[in-house]
């Protein structure tokens, strides 16, 4: 299994080094550092991180803004590490999409946990998101593909089983995809209805 890629944002050197001597020893490679929101935003879009790991508030752009750009863009999960544990960061770091939250002073061991979570649910997320993807795909052409049907039958006098099988079959002769065919057959049908 190949190392898990992590991107560290902390306006502290001492602590990013600190930061990143802990996530090495555990087992991550971190291919990034950054001092400022803008950077790791930057940097996260260019690299492509598993993880974006950010500690306190940033300079140039808030953690929890960049934070939210890099959910919004699915770029990676973030996991915010701070000594802020109140309400309202809370829920800011919700609202952005942040994926874990860990306040300060933690333990090492509380490192890893953390990390997997925060990039097993951004993993979960994004096959979600592709399932929802092709279901809308999938809907998409099936409305075509009855909107096809309903003009051949009304067109033609055929049943639906058999508007249905003159589509399969043009898809299997042309060797196009069912939709294709079926909006093909409704731009024909429409270009010779004006």
């Amino acid at each position: 299994m190949s190392q898990k890629r992590l991107v560290i944002a902390e306006d502290e050197t001492l602590i990013r080094m600190n930061l990143r001597e802990t996530l090495t020893g555990l087992g991550y490679l971190v291919v990034g550092e950054a001092a400022d929101g803008e950077t790791a935003v930057r940097l996260t879009r260019q690299l492509r991180p598993d993880l974006l790991l950010m500690d306190v508030k940033l300079p140039k752009l808030d953690r929890l803004d960049a934070s939210a750009i890099v959910v919004e863009e699915r770029l990676a999960p973030v996991m915010v590490l701070t000594a802020d544990d109140d309400a309202d960061q809370i829920q800011r770091a919700r609202e952005a999409g942040v994926a874990a939250y860990l306040t300060k002073p933690f333990r090492e061991a509380d490192l890893v946990p953390a990390i997997e979570v925060a990039m097993a649910r951004f993993a979960e997320l994004r096959s979600v998101e592709m399932q929802i993807s092709t279901l809308e795909e999938d809907l998409a052409a099936r409305q075509v593909i009855d909107k096809a049907k309903t003009m051949l039958m009304q067109r033609e006098g055929l049943v639906e089983s058999e508007a249905f099988r003159r589509i399969q079959r043009l898809s299997m002769n042309t060797r196009k995809p069912m939709k294709e065919v079926a909006q093909a057959i409704v731009i024909a049908n429409l270009l010779g209805e004006v």
